[in-house]
């Protein structure tokens, strides 16, 4: 659906369609490998048509094994391509866990900068799909850890196109984090044609003055929503959009506490181990002495993502958001 000249109104999923056919069609490296990503077009239908434009040998179907098609893609990386791996869900990654924190993310350091990775790694993640175990796992943390690997997360179709195109250039592997609660949750115009975002920078969705809120991913609509009901409550909060979860943007983290002095982290993932407390840590770092209540964070849950009937009870939710954000500022 177009609804202006050179701009298209676009889902989350689509605009990762979009940004996968402009790359292909750029750069004859550009390679596209997954389970079902080329006959089905992918099972969130992400790489549909891509089959059919660019054929088999740039849009491969794979066996069903995450350890041989990342490795395979990594020594296709070293070989002069662009590869870009669909793994299914966030959930399948582990067996392909040890490929890229022990060869892809280190690949530059081992040789000394004679070598990289240009690797993006796809994958869906997150609960509020009604989908089953290992299905709705949120656990990017595990790839935050390891440096010489980027991790980016899009919450809007313009940002998802922008940042995957990015990754698409970057001379080092990165994990492409897309919610899938949020894949057809609402649309967004999206240039058409070639444009990047930078990666590393955040986004600023909303300006406030007495609490900043940081989320990413699927949480940017659940913290929004929560600073819409604050405002009601003459609470106005700002609002910031990480996008990329490795390496942060530490700047605009400390800008904004500075301001505010209180600040609220949300994240999808279990409480233990999560992103949030190396946010939490930067705050600390960069803005002890400006805070005015100590940092609140609102998270999933210390057990496996439940099943479908208490799903949304292991999600943060608006109301959670709101009450930690009443809570700093009642400190």
């Amino acid at each position: 659906m177009i609804t202006k000249v050179g701009v298209k109104s676009l889902t989350i999923v689509q605009a990762v369609n979009d940004a996968l056919r402009t790359m292909l069609k750029e750069r004859e490296d550009v390679i596209l490998l997954g389970e079902d990503i080329g006959k089905n077009g992918g099972v969130f239908r992400a790489t549909e048509g891509l089959l059919e434009e660019f054929g088999e040998e740039r849009v491969m179907d794979t066996p069903l094994s995450e350890a041989g098609f990342t490795g395979a893609a990594i020594g296709m990386a070293l070989g002069g391509f662009r590869p870009v791996v669909e793994i299914q869900f966030l959930g399948f990654i582990y067996p392909a866990y040890e490929q890229i924190m022990t060869h892809a993310a280190r690949m530059r350091a081992r040789t000394r900068g004679h070598f990289t990775v240009p690797l993006v790694i796809r994958a869906p993640y997150g609960a509020g799909v009604r989908a089953p175990e290992i299905h709705s796992d949120s656990t990017e943390a595990l790839f935050t850890h390891m440096p010489g690997i980027k991790v980016v997360c899009p919450a809007s179709p313009y940002d998802a196109k922008g940042l995957l195109i990015a990754a698409i250039e970057d001379p080092d592997p990165v994990l492409f984090l897309e919610p899938m609660r949020s894949y057809r949750a609402f649309r967004e115009d999206v240039p058409e044609g070639k444009y990047t975002i930078e990666i590393g920078k955040g986004k600023k969705l909303r300006e406030g003055d007495d609490v900043t809120v940081i989320a990413w991913g699927a949480m940017v609509p659940v913290a929004m929503k929560a600073a819409e009901e604050a405002a009601k409550k003459g609470i106005d909060a700002d609002v910031i959009d990480l996008r990329t979860l490795y390496p942060l943007d530490k700047d605009m983290i400390a800008e904004s506490v500075q301001k505010t002095g209180r600040a609220v982290i949300v994240q999808e993932a279990h409480a233990t181990g999560g992103l949030a407390n190396d946010i939490l840590a930067v705050i600390n770092d960069t803005s002890f002495f400006y805070q005015h209540a100590s940092v609140e964070r609102v998270t999933g849950f210390d057990v496996p993502v439940p099943f479908f009937a208490y799903e949304d009870d292991y999600l943060p939710t608006p109301s959670r958001v709101l009450h930690a954000m009443e809570k700093v500022m009642r400190f």
